[in-house]
């Protein structure tokens, strides 16, 4: 069993790409974790647009963003590391200029705002991780990004240089549809994992208002729990778990994501007066899952991309967390019209086959850290 190695704060805060760039983190953290709810109430409640427009609005912003991570891949991959990541928050603060002039009762302004906030948000995470791929190594990697998740302004960023040199690689290797990473399982397994980020925010809610008619305080504490237990545990549990195989402990995250789903039903099954409390303590769990998979995730891709298509490897799972952010608010509420079974049982028995996709793909399984 490996030894873990002791990683001290000032590292961590290079490893982040230094504190200027951790100062942008936790800048872009506030105004990105508040972006979704905000959107939507901004759209319904201060535009006076419906609840149906302002969210195909949102989903159309994704796709949006979607469709522009295969250029972002190629951006990154011709060495830009901090650029990109400065370019894709800048793009959001346009989006949000967009917003604050939107007129009330107009569709097309609001759903400009949207579209560059999508392009924005989906850009980000790969041009980040590429960054800090290309400032860390090994476990200080691996800890360095679940740190800025822990923590995560342009400006800021933009003042942090880092630039990649580009492997040099054949034509016939630098290809757009070159098939290497081969990690088809991974990407497949990541599409229905990321539907745990939207579990406290529109599924928990949805459970907790609409069956047990609790009050929204209920959900609303559900959400900040799992923000502070996201902000206290990541990086401890990170560490914790590099004494194994960044793949096994992707699976592990399957297997308690699944559990904590189950535990969902079994919550709902208790009635008005213990359910609620019970869904509560029950979300608990989720979010450990949650914060296993998060710490493992990208790791996993970021050690089996090849150098030279480590941007495209990025873009490509962004690409497949962005799909599942963009069908689980559908998936969630459409399986959820038809019961607790429905919602959590699909739920769980989807995540353990993506557990066990993951657990047993070996192409290019880097093994435990090092």
């Amino acid at each position: 069993m490996a030894t873990i190695t002791r990683i001290q704060p000032g590292v961590l805060v290079r490893a982040s790409g230094g504190p200027r760039y951790a100062v942008a983190l936790a800048v872009d953290a506030v105004g990105t974790g508040l972006l979704r709810p905000f959107l939507l109430l901004y759209g319904v409640a201060v535009l006076g647009l419906s609840a149906p427009v302002t969210g195909t609005a949102m989903t159309v912003g994704i796709v949006a963003g979607l469709v522009s991570m295969p250029a972002v891949g190629r951006w990154l991959d011709r060495g830009a590391r901090s650029t990109v990541v400065a370019a894709s928050m800048l793009v959001r603060v346009l989006g949000v200029a967009l917003l604050l002039a939107a007129p009330a009762g107009h569709v097309w302004p609001f759903a400009a705002a949207a579209l560059f906030l999508g392009i924005g948000n989906q850009a980000w995470p790969a041009a980040h991780a590429a960054l800090v791929a290309t400032v860390a190594h090994g476990r200080e990697r691996d800890t360095a990004l679940a740190a800025s998740r822990a923590l995560r302004n342009a400006a800021l960023a933009w003042s942090v240089h880092v630039h990649a040199r580009p492997a040099e690689t054949s034509p016939a290797k630098d290809r757009d549809d070159e098939p290497a990473p081969r990690m088809l399982a991974l990407l497949a397994a990541n599409v229905v994992y990321v539907f745990c980020l939207n579990v406290p925010e529109i599924a928990i809610p949805l459970v907790l208002v609409t069956q047990f008619h609790a009050s929204p305080v209920w959900p609303a504490a559900v959400f900040m729990a799992n923000t502070v237990l996201v902000v206290g545990l990541q990086v401890p549990v990170t560490v914790l778990m590099s004494r194994f195989s960044r793949r096994s402990v992707l699976a592990l995250s399957g297997v308690v994501l699944a559990a904590s789903y189950l535990g969902f039903l079994a919550a709902t099954s208790l009635g008005h007066g213990r359910g609620t409390p019970a869904v509560a303590a029950v979300s608990v769990v989720c979010t450990i899952g949650e914060i296993i998979y998060a710490g493992s995730a990208t790791a996993l891709v970021t050690a089996l991309a090849p150098a030279h298509v480590l941007g495209r490897a990025l873009s490509r799972f962004q690409l497949s967390t962005g799909f599942g952010l963009a069908v689980s608010p559908a998936v969630i509420t459409a399986l959820a019209s038809h019961g607790p079974t429905a919602l959590w049982g699909s739920l769980a028995a989807a995540t353990l086959v993506s557990a066990s996709a993951v657990a047993t793909e070996r192409d290019g399984d880097p093994g435990r850290r090092t």
